[in-house]
């Protein structure tokens, strides 16, 4: 199936559509739209009388609904299969309880919004309340409903992206480690980082710019002065290009995380073959023989957060969701990552070995969603106690210093 989004660059309300499309492979084309001509066009009003976007055309139906058109091109999964009811519920907190409190805090600070601290000391108290509610709920689930991302989980992330990215700082957000949690699951799927990129968190809480908001609202005065700067702004874009030789290597650097690394003397694929097709005794034997202790290294994660893990398939999620994230390291890294624990408390380990002596994940942009969150230790993969361990993890079998192995994952 396919159809017609009409829409402008990073609107939230299109990127929620967007993401549903992700998931139900519908193929959705973003044809040129110019705010103020497009939506202004007899043909555009024909269609939908409202003017508004986003706006959604197919060869069956022209939606200019948001929720409708998510629902219109999602599938059973994001509409949430006999769950519908509890979808629709948290499209609704989205769209009334958290967007007129977000748009009331957030909007000031980019400069859309006249500043006005009763509204926003309210706006920040509603806030608080949805993000207890969300915290309560998201304590013994992974998702908001079911056991999958559905247009309830996409929806209400979609509408605190803008909370997160612009005024919800650490302070604030660490009441909330669950929604926290959740959200960066959320973000970090494939089908979110396609439509949305990296979301990075604010490390300091935006406030209102007096500046931004009299450039928006003065443009008489401003597009005079905006122009003379045009004519500097041409002959810097001219000198960049001796410029551009000297950083020309850097996209280099990003293609290639391993280019100061040293060489690949470690045959992965075998060894992971081994490992999937061997018994214990066998693979032990195995890595001791082929493990190039001088070119690869062994590392010990331990994930720091673990007082939120009360159920053991959320120390799961983790896992498997950092593992995700990760999927282009597989060539050069293997990970035995094991939870420990029972009755609501639960810890993650797990020992990993990659190409390299230094940490591997600053290597690459996108490795580094999920590491610091975990706390990283290199062993000495000659110790009799690194021996143990490596024993102990590539076998899921031992006394683990006394705890008890409740599951975990292999990276490979």
């Amino acid at each position: 199936m396919s159809g017609k989004l009409y829409t402008y660059p990073d609107n939230f309300r299109a990127q929620k559509i967007q993401i549903a499309a992700k998931y139900s492979k519908f193929n959705l084309d973003l044809p040129e739209f110019v705010v103020g001509e497009t939506d202004k066009s007899a043909d555009f009003l024909k269609k939908f009388p409202l003017g508004k976007v986003p706006a959604f055309e197919s060869d069956k139906v022209c939606l200019f609904e948001p929720n409708a058109i998510a629902y219109y091109v999602g599938n059973k999964q994001t509409r949430g299969g006999d769950n519908e009811a509890e979808v629709l519920q948290w499209i609704g907190v989205a769209d009334n309880e958290i967007l007129p409190a977000a748009c009331t805090w957030v909007y000031p600070t980019m400069g859309i919004m006249q500043y006005n601290k009763n509204n926003t000391d309210k706006a920040k108290s509603d806030v608080k309340s949805v993000m207890n509610t969300l915290n309560q709920h998201l304590l013994t689930r992974t998702y908001l409903v079911g056991e999958r991302i559905s247009q309830a989980d996409i929806s209400v992330a979609c509408t605190l992206k803008m909370l997160y990215t612009h005024v919800m700082d650490p302070a604030f957000r660490s009441a909330y480690p669950n929604v926290n949690r959740w959200f960066m699951t959320c973000v970090n799927q494939f089908e979110f980082k396609n439509v949305l990129g990296k979301v990075t968190l604010c490390e300091k809480m935006a406030q209102f710019d007096g500046k931004k908001y009299n450039e928006i609202y003065g443009k008489k005065d401003a597009g005079k002065k905006e122009k003379k700067p045009a004519q500097p702004k041409a002959k810097k874009e001219q000198k960049p290009k001796e410029e551009k030789k000297v950083e020309a290597p850097a996209p280099k650097k990003n293609t290639d995380p391993w280019a100061n690394s040293p060489p690949a003397t470690m045959d992965m694929d075998a060894w992971k073959r081994c490992f999937s097709n061997k018994e214990d005794d066998e693979v032990l034997a195995y890595f001791k023989e082929h493990f190039p202790k001088d070119n690869y290294s062994v590392w010990q994660g331990n994930y720091k957060y673990n007082d939120e893990l009360k159920q053991k398939f959320m120390a799961s999620n983790m896992i498997g969701g950092m593992f995700q994230r990760i999927e282009k390291l597989r060539k050069h890294a293997f990970a035995s990552v094991l939870i420990f624990g029972e009755n609501g408390n639960f810890e993650i380990e797990g020992v990993w070995i990659w190409r390299g002596h230094d940490l591997v994940f600053p290597l690459c942009e996108d490795w580094t969603t999920d590491y610091e969150t975990y706390e990283w230790k290199k062993l000495d993969y000659d110790a009799p106690e690194t021996q143990l361990k490596i024993k102990e993890f590539w076998a899921w079998e031992g006394n683990f210093d006394g705890r008890k192995n409740a599951g975990g994952k292999i990276y490979k």
